[in-house]
This record gives structure tokens, sequence and C-alpha cells, in this order.
């Protein structure tokens, strides 16, 4: 079955940075589109950003572009988050996504998600 393994997250001052990772299992990863989500306490949850399946095209929210760049091992299963000038907002638990067309209905699979603290 799939499964997402969301690792990286902490507590980082304002300005700081971190690199989360997501380890894939359960599917053809170096086929499948893949996606960051973050929910930031009270919010909706909100698209970061996705890569495509061999990595070449990528797409930010505008609240982190510039910030933060996903990225992709197709020979390791993985796909990172590398978020820089860590701010407040950023503030969440940062989900990875894939979604697959299964029997005519297109699933999400999420991971556990990783929890990103921005404060002094």
């Amino acid at each position: 079955q799939v499964q997402l393994v969301e690792s990286g997250g902490g507590l980082v001052q304002p300005g700081g940075s971190l690199r989360l990772s997501c380890a894939a299992s359960g599917f053809t990863f170096r086929s499948s589109a893949m996606r960051w989500y973050r929910r930031a306490p009270g919010k909706e949850r909100e698209l970061v950003a996705s890569i495509s399946s061999a990595g070449i095209t990528t797409s930010y929210a505008d609240s982190v572009k510039g910030r933060f760049t996903i990225s992709r091992s197709n020979a390791n299963n993985t796909v990172y988050l590398q978020i820089n000038s860590l701010k407040p907002e950023d503030t969440a638990v940062y989900y990875c996504n894939t979604r697959k067309y299964v029997s005519g209905s297109n699933i999400d699979y999420w991971g556990q998600g990783t929890q990103v603290t921005v404060s002094s």
C-alpha cells in the first residue's frame, strides 16, 4: 500500500532553515507527481509546492516563492522541501501528498505530517 513518511520538522528561529523529507513506498514513485501541503492552526490546508515525476517542472505558492525549493530523488524514492528564511507564519504541519487514479476516481494519499514551528 502507499506509504508516505515525512521527517525533518522542528523548532527553528525566524530566518532559519529546515529540510523536510518524505520517503515514499508502495507505488511507482518515479512516475508520480508529488506535492507538499501545509496546515497552519485555524487555517485551511494550503498547497505549498509540487514537482513533476521527472523533477523537471516545479510550482510554488506565492507565499513561499523564492524561499522554498522542492526536489526529488527517484533513486531513493524521496521528495524534499528545502525551506529557507523561515517566518512565524510558516508555522504549520507539513504533509507530503501524491494522487492516484484508481477505479475511475482520483485518490489522495497523505503522510502523517511533520511539525514546523518558527519562533524566537
